[in-house]
C-alpha cells in the first residue's frame, strides 16, 4: 500500500506541475476544489473511481445472466419485447445493487425514522437494504422488468453523491442486451455463482455458463 500511494504521490506532484491537460488526473490536480486534497485522499478517490467503473458493470452483468436464468418468465418477456432492453438493465441494477453501501458524516442535526442523528455522527446507507423495501417497491423481492417506476432505484446513490458512471453503466448493459437478443444467443447457467467476500461490493468472482449454438 506504501508503494502505491508513493507512486500516486509523485504522479499528483507531476500533475500539479505541469501545463493542464484533459485527463482525469491533470483536471484534478488543477481544479481548485480537488488540488489541495492529502495524497491518501487523492488515492481514495482513484480507488472509488476504479471500482465504481468497473466491478459494478462486471457484476450487473453477471447478475443479469443469473437473473434471466432464475426468472426464466422475465427473458420471455424480453425476447418478445425488446423494447424492454431500458426497463430490463434499471431492473438488473436495482436487483443486484452492485455498491451495498456507502458511509457519509451528518453535516447537521438531524431525525430520520424517528432516530437523531447528531453532527459528525457517521451514518452507513445500506443501497441493497433500500432497494429491497417494500413499503417503496411493490413486490421487492422479485425481479420484474417491467415493473412500475423501474428506475427509482437506489444503486447510483442520491443528491449530489449520485454516481457520475450512471448512464456510461446504463449504455453498457444495454448495449450488451441488444447485442444477445439480435445474435440469438442463448446464454444457460450451468452452475452455481461463486460470490465473493465482501460487505462493500456485492459480486461475484465467478458464474459457469454455456452458450447454445
Amino acid at each position: 500500500m506504501s508503494e502505491c500511494l508513493d507512486y500516486f504521490t509523485r504522479l499528483w506532484n507531476e500533475r500539479i506541475n505541469a501545463e493542464p491537460r484533459l485527463d482525469l488526473i491533470s483536471l484534478m490536480a488543477h481544479s481548485p476544489v480537488t488540488r489541495h486534497m492529502e495524497p491518501t485522499e487523492f488515492l481514495g478517490n482513484l480507488i472509488l473511481l476504479i471500482v465504481g467503473g468497473n466491478d459494478t458493470t462486471r457484476n450487473s452483468i453477471t447478475g443479469g445472466l443469473l437473473f434471466m436464468s432464475q426468472y426464466p418468465s422475465e427473458l420471455r418477456k424480453l425476447t418478445d419485447n425488446p423494447k424492454l432492453i431500458s426497463s430490463a438493465v434499471s431492473e438488473i441494477i436495482r436487483y443486484q445493487t452492485p455498491i451495498a453501501h456507502m458511509r457519509r458524516t451528518a453535516a447537521i442535526d438531524s431525525i430520520v425514522g424517528g432516530k437523531p442523528i447528531r453532527t459528525g455522527d457517521k451514518v452507513v446507507m445500506w443501497y441493497i437494504s433500500g432497494n429491497r423495501d417494500e413499503e417503496v417497491i411493490e413486490n421487492a423481492n422479485s425481479f420484474v422488468i417491467d415493473r412500475k417506476n423501474v428506475r427509482q432505484h437506489l444503486s447510483f446513490g442520491f443528491g449530489i453523491h449520485r454516481c457520475l458512471g450512471r448512464h456510461l453503466a446504463e449504455l453498457q448493459l444495454r448495449v450488451l442486451w441488444e447485442e444477445i437478443l439480435d445474435g440469438g444467443l442463448k446464454i444457460k447457467v450451468v452452475g452455481e455463482p461463486e460470490r465473493i467476500a465482501s460487505n462493500f461490493v456485492h459480486g461475484y468472482s465467478a458464474l459457469p455458463v454455456r452458450i447454445e449454438a
